[in-house]
């Protein structure tokens, strides 16, 4: 199991000084979403001389359940895998879209399904992970067409791709449907990707109510091997919070270890 950052986690700071963060404190890769603000080439160069690099991304636009909006879905993916091409990152992360007033929600989860059809063609020549990300709509993201795990896969099995899965928002699934280590190790064939923040606040881990030893010794069970993203705000220096994380979190799910990832 491997552990990312995503930008922000240290306020005002560029892509370069995160990837610098997070080889000084022992972790994996960054999370950096909006790639086409980067020069991709000088940060190409600056991930081979850190030994870091950024291990996701986002899709150009987020729109899955419209179909009249694919070609404009799947030009803005193309663009993203030529980016990932120069970056080396494997995962494009999406979101849904917002559910369409007036449609049914079959016939929105039938666009869905075909987009992601189309898309899984593109991922597969490419060989990267388009990653299906529900979100919670009671809290951050309020008419977010796709909320439940159970729909999520539900649609992922319909696309049938081994280079279309989804992530798993251990925040988001706590809020929209709880269980969340049932659902977390029930689906764990079809995800690609974990993030974890802790709730209430979105803060980092052990700052609320989830018990993270439990939750990571659980999808470690599962034989997971990829990338669980620290997807949080921090309520201390950044810094003191990764060790806080590592001391009292990791050393327990990894004890044989000492804490390495």
């Amino acid at each position: 199991m491997k552990f990312s950052l995503c930008i922000g986690a240290y306020q005002g700071k560029d892509a370069i000084y995160h990837l610098e963060k997070i080889k000084e404190n022992g972790f994996h890769g960054l999370e950096y979403y909006s790639w086409w603000d980067l020069d991709l080439e000088k940060i190409s160069k600056e991930q081979e001389r850190i030994g870091a690099g950024i291990i996701a991304t986002c899709t150009r636009y987020f729109n899955l359940v419209d179909s009249s909006r694919r070609a404009e879905y799947l030009a803005g993916l193309k663009e993203t895998i030529e980016a990932c091409k120069i970056l080396g990152t494997q995962s494009i992360i999406t979101q849904t879209g917002n559910v369409q007033d007036g449609v049914s929600r079959e016939v929105q989860q039938q666009a869905m399904i075909e987009t992601l059809k189309q898309c899984a063609v593109m991922c597969e020549d490419a060989d990267v992970i388009l990653e299906v990300e529900p979100l919670n709509g009671l809290v951050d993201h309020q008419g977010h067409f796709l909320q439940y795990s159970d729909e999520a896969v539900s649609i992922i099995d319909k696309v049938d791709s081994p280079n279309v899965k989804l992530v798993f928002d251990v925040y988001h699934q706590q809020i929209t449907e709880g269980n969340v280590i049932r659902n977390a190790t029930k689906y764990a064939e079809r995800i690609s990707h974990y993030h974890i923040a802790d709730n209430p606040g979105r803060n980092q881990p052990g700052s609320g109510e989830l018990n993270y030893v439990n939750i990571l010794k659980a999808i470690k069970e599962t034989g997971y091997n990829g990338f669980v993203g620290l997807e949080c705000g921090y309520t201390k220096n950044t810094d003191e919070a990764l060790e806080e994380f590592s001391q009292t979190i990791l050393n327990q799910v990894f004890p044989s270890e000492a804490g390495a990832r």
